[in-house]
Formats: C-alpha cells, sequence, structure tokens
C-alpha cells in the first residue's frame, strides 16, 4: 500500500475536530500577494476555498490587485503618487482601479473556483451598497474608509451555496462616487460585519516576528500593541495588524496574518495542529470542537 495514501487517510482522520469545530463558520480570506499574479498559485488557492465550502464552512474571499492596476497605470501613462506608502488615487486612476479590481482580477479568482469544481460569483463594495465609504484622508484623494456595511447579499450567496468574490472597490454618500478601499481594510470590515470566525490574511510574509526575529504563532491585542510600539511590528505589518485589531473589536473571533506562499496556507491554519502564521485573539480559544 503507497505510504501517501496511508498518509492522506490518517491527515483526513486528524482534521475530524476541526471540520466538526468550524462547521458552519464563516471565514473571510484576504487574498493577495504573489500568488495572484501566478496560474498554479491561483489554482491551489481556489481548490483549498472550493474545499471549506465543500466541509462546510462559509468562505468568503476578498482580494486587492496592486501589481496588476500598477501595470495598467503605467500602460495608460497615468502617474500615481504615494503618500505615507498610500497610493493618491484621482478620478482617473480611480477608474483604472476599479476596472483592474472588479473586472480582470475578480473574474480571474472567480474563473480559477469555478474550473475547481466550485460555485462563486464576483460582486463589489457597490453591489447592493455592500460598503459605502467616505474619504479616509483628503491627501489621498478616492481612498475610502467604510463607515457602513450591508452584508446580507453576502449570506444569500451562502445560503444558495456560492463563494461570494469580493473587489474592494466602494461607493459613498455622493452619487457617482467611487472610492478604492485597501484590500486588507476591506477584509477586515466585512469580516466584522459577518461577525465571522476566522478573518485570514494571506501575505508574502511569515507571520508577526518577535524581537529574535522568530515568528510568534499565538499573540494577544496588547502583545501587538506593545510591539508596535517597540517598533518591532513596523512597515507593511502595521495596517495588517491594525487590521485584525479593528477586525476583533468588530466582533471576529480571530484573525490570523499567514504566509500565502506556504502550499495550502489556509488548510494548514484551519485543519491541523500546525498552523500556518500568527493567530491574533482576545478569547481563549475553546479547547473541545462544537458538536452538533
Amino acid at each position: 500500500m503507497n505510504r501517501d495514501w496511508i498518509a492522506t487517510a490518517r491527515t483526513l482522520s486528524e482534521a475530524l475536530p476541526y471540520l466538526q469545530r468550524y462547521a458552519g463558520a464563516v471565514v473571510v480570506v484576504k487574498f493577495g500577494g504573489n500568488a495572484m499574479g501566478d496560474d498554479e498559485a491561483m489554482a491551489e488557492f481556489a481548490r483549498d476555498i472550493v474545499l471549506m465550502r465543500q466541509v462546510g464552512l462559509n468562505p468568503v474571499v476578498v482580494h486587492g490587485g496592486g501589481p496588476m492596476i500598477n501595470d495598467l497605470l503605467k500602460k495608460l501613462g497615468i502617474q500615481s503618487e504615494f503618500v505615507r506608502g498610500k497610493r493618491v488615487t484621482d478620478k482617473a486612476t480611480v477608474e483604472v482601479v476599479e476596472m483592474v479590481l472588479t473586472g480582470l482580477v475578480n473574474k480571474r479568482i472567480v474563473q480559477a473556483i469555478m474550473d475547481q469544481g466550485g460555485r462563486a460569483v464576483g460582486l463589489s463594495g457597490k453591489d447592493d451598497d455592500l460598503m459605502v465609504c467616505v474619504a479616509d484622508d483628503p491627501d489621498l484623494g478616492f481612498v475610502g474608509k467604510p463607515v457602513e456595511m450591508n452584508v446580507q447579499v453576502l449570506r444569500d450567496l451562502f445560503t444558495a451555496g456560492i463563494i461570494p468574490v469580493v473587489a474592494p472597490v466602494a461607493t459613498g454618500m455622493d452619487p457617482n462616487e467611487t472610492f478604492n478601499v485597501n484590500g486588507d481594510t476591506a477584509a477586515g470590515a466585512i469580516a466584522a460585519a459577518l461577525k465571522a470566525d476566522r478573518l485570514l490574511l494571506l501575505t508574502d510574509v511569515s507571520g508577526v516576528k518577535n524581537e529574535a526575529g522568530e515568528v510568534m504563532t499565538q499573540l494577544t491585542p496588547e502583545e501587538v500593541r506593545a510591539l508596535t510600539e517597540k517598533g518591532v511590528i513596523a512597515g507593511g505589518m502595521i495596517p495588517k495588524t491594525e487590521t485584525a485589531l479593528a477586525a476583533l473589536e468588530g466582533g471576529v473571533r480571530a484573525v490570523v496574518i499567514l504566509d500565502g506562499r506556504v502550499p495550502n496556507a489556509c488548510l494548514l491554519e484551519l485543519f491541523t495542529d500546525h498552523g500556518a502564521g500568527s493567530l491574533i485573539r482576545s478569547t481563549e480559544p475553546r479547547v473541545k470542537p462544537r458538536t452538533k
């Protein structure tokens, strides 16, 4: 008998408590980084999402698309300015952002999920007024901060057995206003509005590191704040941990910052003892899986 098959069967058997624990749970996954530009990585991500849905979870995919936006802006000869690491989004830029995110990137992910045998529907924060924004910072133009969330459309899709794939483009308070929303921010706002069980932020790093440079597998919000004050959490990790803390305050049970470059990172995190990143939570985990 092939050893790999035996190992696969054992892995499935060991996953049972986790499968029971997450049955019916809402899991919001922020998909971005290198995996988006790579067809093989995209297919693997899509397979993981379809498997989650198949075993009774309710996954919601929220995606970014920075590199693809940059490519098209360059082709169109539109210059981008950056203020404090964030793109200044004028009228011309926000039109390109909307085209790339809701058109190209969103449908590519939907297609990848369909190719793996799942059912997916792509939408943006504009659809059914899912995400209504105000300007986050006058210096940044049309960069939005979500102020009103209407997530019933996502629940309707779960009930129909469909995986929602959300592009982080939102509507404003005024007619015809369009806002570009940071992908992590959008995922956090959606997770909070759904009171999700998990928010998984896929990144191109191995997790939150301590002063010694080791990945911390579990942290509390207090530890995150302390590490930020000391400057240990810095740079690109700050917006991710800020999103995590805001999501926890909004009612998400736990947030995981995990390495999207690891094969099957989402499955490792949800269905094994090992986990695949840094889990941030303020409550003690339930030791015994919930049973029906």
